[in-house]
């Protein structure tokens, strides 16, 4: 969906279709025909936007095959669909029972997360609408946590330095302009906005949104970290760094850990398959939940399972839905959008439905939650 912003700009609303992934350009193209093209329906409107991925055997076939990437473009037609950003963390569709921090390789430092990243840019130059302002991709935050080294921070430099050079040859060749999107996540070399920020720093632009190379800003991933959104974008702010993408979604709240049955419905969010990190308020933290006893429990906790935001989730468990709506009310209620790419984060919603006509009904209920918050922020759905 589009919204026009009252400084004139086009504000783009879609979600991640990772909530329905698939391997092969077949199974993309029958999520856009099945789920996505009922989604749409849904909402009754002209076109929705959808935020793609691809595995990296895929995303390479789709920056060298011209038959290939016209395929697709033709799907994206026939179902009304647009794309302005890609979803670039995942490498591959991992098969395994428990992925852990294997979905964070290959990291920064190593040559195959460049040559993924650089096949994405030429594949979303290859989509993006014409009148699209610019496309976003959202990468890692480097990598994981450990092991890291000064060392291997000057190859990730190395790396986003070509990767910068790229973004700028394409913009040159194609009149497409890219720019990608770090996303701090919890138990990350960069998890916090301040980490971020200041890594970052080297790429901000005296021009807000002139850098193509800045922040995703997940909302989730902000509320697992208990960062005030506050204080999170006067941090970005004063560093300089732009805000390329938002992703957006709520995550669980446990406000009393000593309540056991709690903490075991607590544990039963999520996918066990990835990571589910939990942080206590000014307390620690461990990297799954089923280290959560090593807590202390005076606290409460928050897990990294995104939860979608127009549901509240049954007490005692609730969803930081507020500390989203905030961000949403700094990204875009503003005098000037502070990103043009808003993306609900779907992926991880726990029970998902089996049928992709059940399962459209719940993104487009999501889709409608933010939508009724972008035109009380004073923004206009737009139907171009």
């Amino acid at each position: 969906m589009r919204f026009r912003h009252q400084d004139g700009s086009t504000v783009h609303l879609g979600y991640s279709a990772t909530v329905h992934p698939a391997e092969d350009l077949d199974g993309v193209i029958a999520g856009l025909d099945g789920c996505a093209s009922l989604v749409r329906q849904e909402l009754d409107v002209p076109r929705l936007g959808i935020g793609l991925w691809f595995a990296s055997p895929l995303a390479d076939q789709l920056a060298n095959s011209p038959a290939a990437i016209s395929k697709l473009r033709r799907a994206l037609r026939r179902n009304n669909l647009e794309v302005v950003t890609l979803n670039g963390i995942a490498y591959s569709a991992f098969r395994d029972k428990v992925v852990g921090t294997k979905l964070y390789c290959p990291d920064w430092t190593e040559p195959e997360r460049l040559r993924y990243t650089l096949d994405l840019v030429d594949v979303l130059a290859a989509l993006l609408p014409r009148d699209a302002s610019y496309g976003s991709i959202s990468t890692l935050p480097l990598a994981w946590r450990v092991p890291w080294s000064k060392e291997r921070d000057a190859a990730a430099q190395k790396a986003f330095e070509r990767l910068g050079w790229h973004l700028e040859r394409t913009e040159q060749r194609t009149g497409r302009r890219i720019r990608v999107a770090v996303e701090p996540e919890p138990g990350c070399v960069l998890e916090m906005t301040g980490q971020a920020a200041a890594w970052l720093n080297s790429y901000s632009s005296p021009s807000a949104g002139a850098s193509r190379i800045g922040l995703g800003f997940d909302t989730c991933h902000l509320a697992v970290q208990f960062e005030e959104p506050a204080d999170a974008f006067e941090t970005l702010w004063r560093a300089g760094v732009d805000v390329v993408k938002a992703q957006l979604s709520a995550a669980p709240q446990l406000v009393d850990p000593s309540d056991m049955s709690a903490r075991r419905r607590l544990a039963g969010l999520g996918d066990p398959k990835y990571l589910r990190q939990v942080r206590e308020w000014c307390g620690p933290g461990v990297d799954d939940v089923e280290q959560a006893y090593q807590l202390s429990g005076h606290a409460a906790w928050r897990m990294h399972a995104h939860v979608p935001a127009h549901t509240a989730l049954s007490a005692p468990l609730i969803g930081t839905t507020g500390l989203l709506e905030d961000c949403l009310t700094r990204l875009v209620g503003g005098g000037q959008p502070l990103t043009h790419h808003l993306e609900s984060e779907t992926y991880a919603w726990t029970r998902k439905p089996r049928t992709p006509e059940t399962l459209a009904k719940k993104i487009a209920k999501e889709l409608c939650w933010l939508r009724d918050r972008l035109t009380a922020l004073g923004l206009e759905q737009v139907a171009g």
